[in-house]
């Protein structure tokens, strides 16, 4: 039995192992970039790390934290 079988199991010539490769990693890089740019995106509509600036604008529009008069 002299076939040119990448290892026990995977029923792949050499050839067809380097193409299967190359599309894995290429959806991969293309996942990847995908990725970030879309965490780009909501990183400039609403940062996850602010600092206080971004923050301020909101926090005075917003109701009270707490409840000042009789409780």
């Amino acid at each position: 039995m002299t076939d040119d079988r990448m290892g026990p199991g995977t029923y792949m010539t050499p050839d067809e192992a380097k193409e299967f490769h190359k599309l894995f990693v290429t959806s991969t890089a293309f996942f990847v970039f995908v990725a970030c740019v879309a965490h780009f995106l909501v990183w400039e509509w609403r940062p996850w790390f602010p600092g206080t600036a971004p923050y301020k604008a909101g926090l005075t529009a917003t109701a009270p934290l707490h409840v000042t008069g009789k409780a």
